[in-house]
């Protein structure tokens, strides 16, 4: 590569950061959003708070006057119900905190951290929950069927309010999903509760109370599982669900001047919020800059993805494979690849 193109690509990088700052990206006033808006969802996610909170302290005290295990164990999901909306409230003031020290993404990840510590509690109170739930099967105790029947359907109302708080929140935030996903299974929990102190009420079953609990459990241990494995894709850096990074590739490959793509990386930063980067390789009389920006709106408008970093240099004619040259001379932009190589036509991934 000649003098002239190595201070071109210099130019490109240089012109890249401040590209990187100042185009659509919408991090500042003007562009899009990204998580939760503030007062307004703080006040729905408060009320919902305050709707489990107070019935969850009543139900406590009813189940263990009506000794039902479905009520406590129903009054426990509803504990997670709340820990996961009093999570998303700090996440979203943590979250709304400027980038600036070594945290360069700001805290955006704390709404990440709650929900992974809401969806471990899930399956730590399901272990609990379920081994109980066993053992009054094996031993039912006496169970006050119509104390659990009024209060299971005094909860559905509560949940099917609180749920509709959570509804009008933002809910492309992890945190606000999972809460909101919480209380719609605690609904459903709810349901079933109010069928098992039906049956003990009508028929005498009392193994009814421990059978929905179980069914409670299994509404948890769904729920837990869902967030603990959305959260760990995003701490492991994972592509988002929804991309295909080799499809990604190719198709950045496909748009001419673009020879080859490589160390493309796609992550995500928060909850709807990917990121993207990549050393892309264009022909040598074509436009670096040109080709960065028609990219990165291709990115934006296919794929949703706005945040990205591009470099983009002049590919050599002698270029054989990725960081070698045919001399056995590295390739200075690249001297160790990530991934596969993308390029026009049929190839490997």
């Amino acid at each position: 590569m000649s003098v002239h193109d190595h201070m071109h690509d210099a130019g490109h990088t240089h012109d890249q950061g401040r590209g990187h700052g100042q185009d659509g990206h919408g991090h500042g006033p003007g562009g899009h959003s990204h998580g939760v808006s503030a007062d307004a969802d703080r006040r729905w996610l408060a009320a919902a708070l305050a709707l489990i909170g107070t019935f969850m302290a009543v139900e406590v005290v009813i189940g263990v006057i009506a000794r039902s295990l479905a009520l406590i164990s129903d009054a426990a999901h509803m504990l997670t119900d709340a820990v996961s909306i009093v999570l998303a409230l700090v996440a979203m003031r943590l979250a709304a905190r400027p980038a600036r020290g070594g945290f360069t993404y700001g805290l955006k990840r704390a709404e990440i951290l709650s929900a992974q510590a809401n969806g471990l509690t899930l399956l730590l109170l399901a272990v609990w929950l379920a081994y109980e739930a066993v053992e009054r099967l094996i031993d039912p105790p006496p169970v006050a069927g119509g104390l659990v029947l009024v209060t299971a359907l005094a909860g559905i109302l509560v949940n099917i309010a609180a749920a509709w708080c959570i509804s009008r929140a933002n809910r492309s935030s992890l945190a606000v999903e999972g809460a909101y996903q919480h209380v719609l299974n605690d609904l459903f929990a709810f349901i079933g509760t109010a069928v098992a102190g039906l049956v003990v009420l009508t028929t005498g079953f009392r193994q009814a109370d421990a059978i929905a609990t179980l069914v409670v459990v299994a509404l948890m241990v769904k729920a837990g599982y869902g967030l603990v494995r959305e959260s760990g894709r995003i701490f492991l850096e994972a592509a988002p669900a929804h991309l295909d990074p080799d499809a990604v590739g190719d198709r950045l490959a496909g748009h001419p001047p673009v020879t080859e793509v490589h160390d493309l990386h796609i992550w995500t930063i928060t909850s709807g919020q990917a990121a993207l980067s990549a050393h892309v390789l264009v022909e040598p009389a074509g436009d670096c800059h040109a080709v960065r920006r028609d990219l990165e709106r291709l990115l934006a408008k296919e794929y949703g993805i706005t945040h990205t970093t591009l470099q983009v240099d002049h590919a050599q004619e002698t270029l054989l494979t990725v960081g070698r040259t045919a001399d056995g001379a590295g390739d200075p932009h690249c001297a160790e690849a990530h991934g596969p190589v993308h390029r026009q036509g049929p190839h490997d991934h």
